[in-house]
């Protein structure tokens, strides 16, 4: 048996990598510095797999921004907008890289980003390619090459990664009619068969192939271009070994398709999907496939339970034989938390909760210490990490910190009743205009103002202890003055408090709960150099008290408009957390879903009368395979309509989503009953919005009208021209003005800038109603 890693987080154990790109983009470190931290980290990687006892290693897992984007430069797919950049830039590659991520304004130029989407169902988001009709490809960057050749100059063979071609394909977007774009098949698969040539020229031995896409429903035509670009990759390459990785989910109606290909191992992912070990077994059985058992999970931090895995170990064995059975994770590990060894505050983790966890670095060790348990004749010290293992899962089962009866009861209590609102939305809406006097095209933005430094450092500060709490909600008092009297002079009209005393959108809210745990350092790539630190579910979760209210309130007592309360929602907590996995997802959500409804009952009850409550997650959420979306729509929806039901007809609910596609899920999206919906559009030119009028969406909905993941800050004319599209196709009495996102990561120059336009281009598309509004 072999070992095999998918892949491995990029950002550093101390977020290296964040720190030197945020340098680099400002101007305060050089190019040779960004590729020097990258090169360490890289090599970190590499020497601790090997040093674990990992036999096969990946590369071409590292990246500056995105693994996605890193392959549309490889395939020479830049979009012609970039070519002033290239010229601007000469040879430099990285800077026309970072331009495609995140738009590019300066020496005259003015190129908007490329758009970002969410990443299957992660919370990772990746840099959408783009296709146009006869799009010619051609190896454009070596980075590939470079890296296996820095990994063998250390002495380590490495397994090279590419996403397999049919993946990226399916997952780049049209942007002119009259083609598919798996029609571009013919024209890339040269690119990889130069590629391939190159790294077999090097001595790569194994290639991985990612493609992902397989867990999800195909057509026929899909289908076929795999058996298609397998083959003719097999007949040029008959030597290398191809190694196919799927995970997220099932293989399902693509099981005897992928069993067709002739790839030499297949990797499957059994912690999502276990029930596909029995069929995939009897495919394989007759080839001569090897079968890569993903049995440690590369998305959730708990630990591997040695038992289980081992008897699934047994079971492959037993039909296949020791030499076609892999051992690894179920999929990259850029989803989880670089190294548990970091943790070092034993009051947000306790002892007896970290010893249930594993981070990157400990799955690595757990795929190895696999392997040696399965063997025919286990060592002393593998017997011990065994014992170990059970002793701390069996910790787990039976400790009195998970479950908490009360919130068990209350959750089997809930009826029809309490996730629906009084009336409907047509009588609501009446109801709120008589109250909240609102003007057309309203306003606001979607919560968060700029998390300067400063900001961060009295954060900090608190913590360390440095300040007292008395200081830190004083100054906290300050900064929400302050940003609250400038949204006046510049005339929002709904206005927020500017959220300067929360850290992240979910990690805020689960600091406060019962069931929540945290990490110092727990750090995961969510774009870019943005990273975020999920809280950890470990039990039953409850509300102790009021979250939020004491700040809106305090916000709401400084002006006459009205304030907007902010709250997470119950489903992207859940999705944006580690979850507990000894019970459904849905029953969790439930859990959270009371708590914040409990919140929104508190906010209304001080006086907010419009409160937000995000879900940009709820479309990530949704299973891979569309059987299956039915049931996790119902309770997915059902958990936001309890968390907003608790108020009167006149407070009016907000929610928020931003990088997802709403198509096959908008009568969803609708039955969430929300009042009004703020969405990004602005990177896809409000080409999201086509859905919400072809449905004939009944409620109000604000689409972004910049892009706030980007720092080039948009004019009044660009703001105006992306609203007359949104007007061209939905009422002017249902449409909100807005950005993107919440502003937190932005810096306040750009922010002010960028809103002082969108506010006038919203009283310049006012103006031109002639209409008067109808409710």
């Amino acid at each position: 048996m072999l070992t095999q890693n998918l892949g491995y987080p990029r950002i550093g154990s101390q977020r290296e990598l964040k720190k030197v790109c945020e340098g680099y983009w400002a101007g305060k470190t050089g190019h040779k510095n960004v590729l020097t931290v990258g090169k360490n980290i890289r090599h970190d990687n590499w020497l601790m797999q090997k040093e674990a006892g990992i036999d096969l290693i990946p590369s071409n897992d590292f990246s500056y921004y995105d693994h996605v984007l890193d392959h549309s430069l490889m395939f020479g797919a830049i979009p012609k907008r970039y070519n002033e950049v290239i010229l601007k830039q000469g040879k430099e590659e990285l800077d026309l890289y970072f331009a495609m991520a995140r738009g590019y304004q300066k020496d005259g130029l003015d190129v908007v980003a490329m758009e970002m989407t969410k990443w299957f169902d992660t919370n990772y988001h990746y840099i959408v390619p783009e296709f146009y009709k006869d799009q010619s490809f051609r190896l454009f960057s070596a980075k590939i090459t470079n890296e296996f050749y820095e990994a063998k100059q250390l002495g380590i063979i490495t397994k090279p990664v590419l996403i397999g071609p049919v993946t990226y394909l399916l997952l780049g977007k049209e942007k002119e009619s009259g083609f598919e774009k798996i029609d571009l098949l013919k024209n890339l698969l040269p690119v990889y068969e130069e590629i391939l040539t190159k790294l077999q020229d090097l001595g790569a031995e194994r290639i991985q192939f990612d493609e992902p896409f397989l867990s999800l429903d195909l057509t026929e035509k899909e289908q076929q271009a795999y058996r298609d670009a397998y083959k003719q990759l097999r007949k040029i390459f008959p030597r290398l070994k191809f190694i196919l990785t799927t995970y997220f989910e099932k293989l399902g109606s693509n099981a005897e398709l992928v069993a067709s290909l002739p790839v030499d191992a297949l990797h499957i992912d059994l912690v999502r999907a276990p029930q596909q070990l029995n069929e995939v077994l009897e495919l394989l059985l007759p080839t001569k496939t090897i079968l890569s058992l993903g049995l440690v999970d590369g998305r959730n931090i708990w630990k591997n339970d040695f038992e289980t895995s081992l008897n699934i170990i047994k079971k492959a064995k037993d039909r296949l034989g020791d030499d076609r059975v892999w051992i690894a994770p179920s999929c990259s590990l850029i989803h989880s938390p670089v190294d548990l060894r970091n943790e070092h505050n034993a009051e947000t983790l306790t002892p007896e909760i970290k010893q249930w966890l594993a981070f990157a670095r400990q799955k690595v060790t757990e795929v190895a210490s696999l392997k040696s348990l399965a063997s025919d004749s286990p060592g002393v010290r593998a017997q011990y990490q065994l014992a170990e293992n059970q002793y701390a899962n069996g910790l787990r089962k039976t400790s009195s910190l998970i479950h908490n009866n009360a919130v068990k009861e209350r959750v089997k209590k809930i009826t029809e009743s309490d996730w629906q609102r009084l009336s409907a939305f047509t009588l609501r809406k009446q109801k709120q205009q008589a109250l909240l006097n609102l003007p057309l095209y309203t306003t606001t933005t979607i919560g968060s103002f700029p998390q300067t430094a400063e900001v961060r450092s009295w954060r900090a500060q608190l913590k360390k202890g440095a300040i007292t709490q008395a200081q830190y909600d004083l100054y906290i008092a300050r900064e929400t003055e302050k940003t609250v009297k400038w949204q006046e002079e510049i005339d929002i009209d709904v206005l927020v408090h500017g959220e300067f005393e929360r850290n992240d959108m979910v990690e805020y809210f689960g600091e406060q709960l019962q069931g929540f745990t945290f990490t110092q350092n727990g750090w995961v790539q969510s774009y870019g150099s943005r990273c975020v630190k999920p809280p950890i579910i470990y039990g039953d979760v409850s509300r102790p008290d009021a979250m939020t209210v004491r700040w809106s309130a305090y916000a709401q007592s400084l002006t006459d408009k009205w304030m907007k309360g902010m709250l997470t929602g119950p489903v992207t907590i859940l999705q944006w957390s580690f979850v507990r996995n000894d019970q459904p997802r849905s029953e969790t959500c439930s859990q959270i879903a009371l708590a914040i409804r409990d919140e929104v009952v508190d906010l209304e009850a001080a006086g907010i009368k419009i409160i937000q409550i995000d879900e940009p997650a709820i479309r990530e959420g949704l299973p891979l395979r569309q059987a299956d979306w039915a049931a996790y729509l119902d309770w997915a929806v059902k958990a936001f309509r309890i968390s907003a039901s608790g108020v009167q007809d006149d407070t009016q609910i907000h929610t928020h989503m931003c990088y997802s596609e709403f198509n096959d899920i908008i009568q969803n999206i609708a039955d969430m009953d929300a009042d009004v919906i703020t969405i990004e559009t602005s990177r896809s030119q409000m080409e999201l919005l086509d859905v919400f009028a072809d449905f004939k969406y009944p409620n109000e909905i604000g689409p972004g009208v910049y892009d706030i993941h980007s720092p080039r800050v948009p004019n009044r004319d660009e703001m105006t021209y992306l609203l007359k599209k949104a007007r061209a196709v939905i009422p002017d009495a249902q449409l909100w003005v807005n950005p993107d996102c919440g502003l937190k990561t932005r810096g306040w120059d750009e922010t002010k800038l960028a809103l002082t336009e969108m506010v006038a281009a919203a009283k310049e598309m006012r103006a031109t109603v002639t209409e008067p509004a109808t409710l």
